[in-house]
């Protein structure tokens, strides 16, 4: 205990000595640990949405106009026996069982949601009903049943052609990732230089102190005794960055994505604290191991004893 105590007083001593470096290495460890937990939170928030987004993707069913092309459509526009034959397929037909509920969208609907959404646009007051097309919304039982289901209706009669979501979800989800990535990329940098950091702290701090651990040398003091200090000093240095960083991330994920996000962009579950402390205990057990290790490295490399 004695000896643990005479360690860390040295620790901490060497700390007031070393504040400048010591700083710096706070510094960059909290910076590179908050682009790491960043990106953790990212990738959560891409989960969730990905989750939540393909357990509501619908397929949608389009019936045929009289301005569909002949090759597609060749009786023209469906007819209402060939509308109630496809509804009797979503109802007790081959695909009732890939088929978890369903709504019939007409041209007035589908117009009505056109205009919604473009209230502010031009077009949207030379747009009629004709112009649109009919179409059964399909929420499947499971999105991966997509190519299953689009075999079942294609060449059925009246209709045009069957589409999902899934395409344009993947690419913004392939952005997102290249985002994770690139935030992960610039965090290895950061955890780089760290490192690096740690390393030169600890080598001028054991420049400094050689007449110290020469002395103890002399008077018979262990390897562990005289090295520990310094590998407890970049540990303890990366501790508090650390710790500074698992806070920048909680207000990231309480305060700009559970509050500020979810009030701009309605109908998106997101990520909020709880989900910070999950990345927490990784940043802390990051940050200490790299640190201990670059210390253990760098002494055992520089402090002959």
């Amino acid at each position: 205990m004695n000896q643990l105590m005479y360690q860390l007083g040295e620790t901490f001593s060497s700390l007031r000595k070393n504040v400048a470096m010591v700083s710096s290495v706070v510094l960059v460890t909290f910076i590179s640990l908050t682009f790491v937990g960043t990106a953790a939170l990212m990738q959560l928030q891409i989960n969730q949405m990905t989750e939540d987004f393909y357990d509501r993707l619908e397929i949608s069913v389009f019936l045929c106009t009289e301005s569909s092309a002949e090759t597609v459509c060749p009786t023209g526009a469906v007819t209402d026996s060939q509308r109630d034959s496809i509804e009797e397929m979503l109802d007790t037909g081959a695909a009732n069982q890939y088929v978890e509920s369903y709504r019939y969208e007409s041209q007035e609907d589908a117009l009505e949601n056109f205009l919604a959404d473009r209230e502010d646009s031009v077009r949207a007051s030379t747009v009629t009903a004709e112009d649109m097309t009919e179409s059964f919304r399909l929420l499947l039982v499971d999105p991966q049943d997509f190519g299953i289901v689009n075999e079942l209706f294609a060449g059925v009669p009246g209709v045009e052609n069957v589409a999902d979501q899934q395409a344009v979800l993947d690419q913004i989800f392939g952005i997102l990732n290249g985002l994770t990535v690139v935030a992960l990329i610039i965090a290895g940098v950061m955890i780089l230089c760290t490192v690096l950091l740690v390393a030169t702290t600890i080598r001028l701090s054991a420049f400094s102190r050689r007449r110290e651990t020469s002395i103890m040398r002399m008077v018979g003091a262990s390897k562990s005794m005289i090295r520990t200090p310094f590998i407890f000093e970049g540990i303890i240095a990366a501790l508090v960055g650390s710790l500074l960083a698992c806070a920048a991330t909680w207000v990231v994920a309480e305060f700009l994505i559970g509050q500020w996000l979810a009030q701009q962009v309605t109908g998106i579950v997101f990520i909020g604290a709880a989900e910070s402390w999950i990345i927490m205990p990784g940043l802390v057990l990051a940050a200490v191991l790299l640190a201990g290790l670059a210390s253990w490295v760098t002494v055992r490399k520089n402090l002959r004893v």
